[in-house]
């Protein structure tokens, strides 16, 4: 059940949360009566901070979570003051929706999102449970209820990232046991909703087709967050990240030929952002790895050591193919 967690590297990754005390967590801000306050207590804005700085581009996902926050700490200033909301509508809703191509960082905000939410009070662990279709349903009858069971158990008190959901609904083939799945997530939604945060993800067009064939699920979703493709010029400042957090950089003219592979591959098929851009690094590593095991007498530097070659990133088969 261990779908890793993908996230954009070269950016720091948030420590798991702690365990909430006397100064963190949902009991102490209840108490506040500032946004400064709960912001002090909370260090909400530090997560904040590091997704601002941490992450290149994604202006809009920044400024949707930015609001969320904001929301919370509202409804945390309005809880202390007694106007929360009666009943079960007391927790707002919290569910969400990461549409976007692959490799543009849905993962890594959620990470974020999870520690947001811990530090305000709104989950207990601020764990991030990531799963497919694969790890909720189940191939026979009598199988899916407890494997569905089993990965919300072990994602309570966090948020659980089921990407590409759309995939849970398969009404072709009547035999398929994703609707029991979805149910049983509906429920859970409604009724851990204190609890439990569900992230769903894929790209937009399939989400917006699983939404309108589900709409107990999208009356369930609070916050649409669209994921944007990265420029060419956030991509190669990705890469120059990537290098950096493996102690490697750009030689003489590498800096440039990777600029014109990343002109070449964003044009072809299959193309996936800053996932592509780890891929090509890694092959590109490779190469000089190969480059200088060939020269086996020569004493190596550090500089021959860390550094890709212009060589290193032309070999690349995105060069052979016309440029479109």
């Amino acid at each position: 059940m261990s779908t890793p967690l993908y996230s954009i590297p070269g950016a720091p990754q948030p420590a798991a949360p702690a365990p909430a005390t006397p100064t963190t967590g949902g009991a102490a801000v209840a108490g506040a009566r500032t946004v400064n306050e709960v912001l002090a207590q909370s260090q909400v804005e530090a997560v904040l901070e590091d997704l601002e700085r941490d992450l290149v581009g994604l202006a809009p996902v920044k400024s949707r979570i930015r609001d969320i926050a904001a929301l919370l700490v509202i409804d945390k200033l309005r809880a202390s003051l007694g106007l929360a909301a009666d009943g079960r509508h007391s927790a707002p809703s919290l569910h969400m929706c990461f549409t976007g191509n692959p490799g543009t960082g849905k993962t890594t905000v959620a990470l974020r999102i999870a520690e947001i939410l811990h530090r305000l009070g709104y989950v207990r662990k601020g764990h991030v449970v990531s799963v497919t279709r694969d790890d909720l349903v189940g191939q026979y009858i009598g199988h899916t209820a407890p494997k569905t069971k089993e990965v919300l158990k072990k994602a309570m008190g966090g948020v659980l990232f089921i990407d590409e959901a759309y995939y849970l609904y398969r009404p072709e083939n009547e035999r398929d046991y994703g609707q029991e799945a979805i149910e049983i997530l509906l429920q859970v939604m409604e009724n851990n909703r204190d609890d439990l945060v569900v992230i769903l993800a894929g790209y937009k067009d399939r989400m917006d087709i699983f939404f309108k064939s589900n709409p107990g699920m999208s009356s369930r979703i609070a916050h649409h967050i669209d994921f944007p493709d990265y420029s060419g010029a956030e991509l190669l400042q990705i890469a120059e990240r990537m290098l950096a957090a493996q102690h490697y950089r750009f030689g003489d003219g590498a800096r440039e030929a990777f600029e014109q592979y990343l002109a070449r591959r964003m044009q072809q098929p299959h193309f996936a952002n800053a996932r592509s851009v780890r891929n090509a690094l890694d092959r590109a590593r490779l190469r000089a790895a190969s480059r200088l095991f060939a020269d086996r007498d020569r004493v190596l530097t550090e500089a021959d050591l860390t550094t890709l070659m212009p060589a290193d990133i032309l070999a690349s088969r995105v060069f052979r193919a016309p440029a479109s």
